[in-house]
């Protein structure tokens, strides 16, 4: 008689569960925030600019972990709704500051309330005190070395 190899029940894999959770985070977000013209990868550097505050766009790749070249792109569309602006840095002509425009922050502000509703559609086994301890948990994954945009303007 052969026996079964001897599998340890108790390990579980995060890494399935997080990537079906994002997927479906994914989808509402996405449907959420197509009314207001913005796809997931502009609020996140909408997000960003707001918390760390104007940014150089060198730095401001490095946090988003794009290309430059990508980056360049992104800027373009959010600026073509007047949600940023760049301006040249007086300390080096060939680089560009990216600030947040007020229009900006309106329209982050108006996408956070369409993506709470997503939250609580996709979260909404959790109670107050688990999507605290989510967040928190979460959070605490997520920071590694911070970059921070402040006086970094090469």
């Amino acid at each position: 008689m052969t026996s079964e190899p001897v599998v340890e029940e108790s390990t579980h894999r995060l890494g399935p569960l997080l990537d079906h959770l994002a997927r479906r985070m994914r989808l509402r977000s996405e449907t959420a925030l197509a009314p207001l013209g913005l796809r997931p990868r502009h609020l996140v550097a909408l997000t960003v600019l707001r918390a760390q505050g104007d940014c150089s766009q060198q730095a401001l790749s490095v946090m988003l972990e794009m290309d430059g070249t990508n980056v360049v792109g992104l800027l373009n569309e959010l600026e073509a709704h007047e949600l940023i602006a760049r301006r040249r840095s007086p300390q080096d002509r060939r680089r560009h500051i990216v600030e947040l425009t007020p229009t900006g922050v309106e329209v982050l502000t108006r996408a956070e309330c369409a993506l709470a509703l997503s939250e609580n559609e996709v979260l909404g086994a959790l109670g107050p005190e688990e999507r605290e301890n989510l967040y928190a948990i979460l959070r605490k994954a997520t920071t590694g070395a911070e970059i921070r945009c402040t006086g970094d303007h090469d």
